[in-house]
């Protein structure tokens, strides 16, 4: 039955494979989950999905596969009441409190409030607003949508009002977390992940777990270890651009800048308009009177560093090929000079540009970045461009 389900899957190019497929319906013919639509979806989301950039394709084919279980018109809820009625009564065991149950036990029991439920269908033919007996909305009734009854079934609406329906038929709508869309902090992150080098330094706070078993075998009582917290050991230059046309991109390249101080404990950054030259900053308040010598930062960090630029190297040609071509101030030798100083300096070096990739041809200065960087060094900033990236980083 679950053969429209793997489908939808390669259909939204889920990279699920049988054997998963195969572990999935091995967990429900075990009863992992029964009578629980979310407890159902997180356990073929655990089985399937193996990479969290592909949540957003698992949803969508969720949606398409089970569509019945996010919504029901009131046509499919007379099918929906073939279903067992011990199943009914555990949902409304799991969602009512002990005196709800009792006042729907008052007021006729669940047999009975199913049973009207199927002479309503029956009845009703067509679309009902208010009122307190026929299935519709904004009414009394115990059926149907955006009104109130102490014992309902709710039908058609997308989310609880007084958390009182027995049996609640609501629309799910899950996470967005996918390769190409818009990216925010946490979906940073997770593309970051992907750029580390562990080690142990500092100071001994960690329990040794393995050790103390070791030395405790060894000599008879507990005899506890510590060692160093592992940590992420890369080091990365961040230089970002900042002003004209980076101005849209404000947001996302906040997000990065947040989530690579979280990734990287070991992160220093400087700040550059449009192209590098021979003057970097730490305070955009402060750009024209406290710079830092390109010079300086070269000579400061050695080629173990990984360096990452953002901007979207979106200028004019003469800002990268020509001295004097700073819009803002004389420089006396052309960006790409620079350019190639800091790519000679950190090997290790990638440019990552919030400008959508289906644009870069129509900036010229873009290719010519791309050209001095390496083709490969410059990518888009979506969760598939930072993790082809930190891929390039860490060969």
């Amino acid at each position: 039955m679950f053969l429209g389900f793997f489908e939808a899957l390669r259909a939204e190019r889920v990279p699920v494979s049988l054997r998963e497929f195969l572990s999935f319906l091995e967990a429900m013919r075990a009863g992992l989950v029964t009578y629980d639509v979310e407890a159902f979806y997180y356990l073929a989301r655990a089985t399937l999905v193996k990479d969290e950039r592909h949540i957003d394709r698992f949803d969508r084919a969720f949606a398409a596969a089970f569509e019945g279980l996010e919504r029901i018109s009131e046509e499919a809820v007379v099918e929906a009441l073939d279903l067992p009625d011990d199943w009914l009564r555990k949902m409304a065991e799991k969602h009512l409190t002990e005196a709800e149950r009792a006042e729907i036990e008052a007021l006729g029991g669940f047999d009975k409030l199913m049973e009207t439920l199927r002479e309503r269908l029956a009845e009703q033919k067509g679309r009902h607003q208010g009122g307190s007996k026929w299935i519709g909305t904004a009414g009394t009734s115990p059926f149907g949508a955006w009104g109130y009854n102490p014992e309902g079934v709710r039908i058609g609406q997308d989310r609880s009002r007084h958390q009182r329906a027995v049996k609640v038929w609501d629309r799910r709508d899950f996470r967005n977390l996918d390769d190409d869309v818009e990216i925010g902090t946490r979906n940073i992150k997770v593309a970051l992940k992907r750029l580390r080098r562990w080690a142990r330094d500092g100071a001994i706070e960690e329990l040794d777990l393995d050790g103390t078993v070791r030395a405790t075998a060894e000599h008879g009582y507990l005899d506890v270890k510590t060692r160093p917290e592992r940590r992420n050991a890369v080091r990365v230059l961040l230089f970002l651009d900042v002003g004209g046309s980076m101005d849209p991109h404000v947001k996302v390249v906040e997000e990065l800048f947040s989530a690579a101080r979280s990734e990287f404990r070991h992160l220093e950054h400087y700040y550059f308009h449009n192209c590098p030259y021979e003057g970097l900053w730490r305070d955009n308040r402060r750009r024209w009177t406290e710079q830092v010598p390109t010079w300086d930062v070269l000579h400061t960090y050695g080629p173990e560093w990984k360096c990452i630029f953002v901007g979207d190297a979106a200028m004019s040609p003469y800002e990268i090929a020509m001295p004097g071509g700073a819009n803002e101030h004389w420089n006396a030798e052309a960006g790409e000079v620079w350019l190639r100083r800091m790519a000679a300096q950190w090997p290790d070096s990638l440019w990552i540009n919030p400008t959508p990739h289906g644009h870069w041809d129509y900036s010229p200065s873009i290719g010519m970045v791309a050209d001095i960087l390496g083709a490969q060094r410059m990518v888009p900033m979506t969760l598939e461009g930072l993790t082809a990236g930190m891929r390039v980083l860490g060969r």
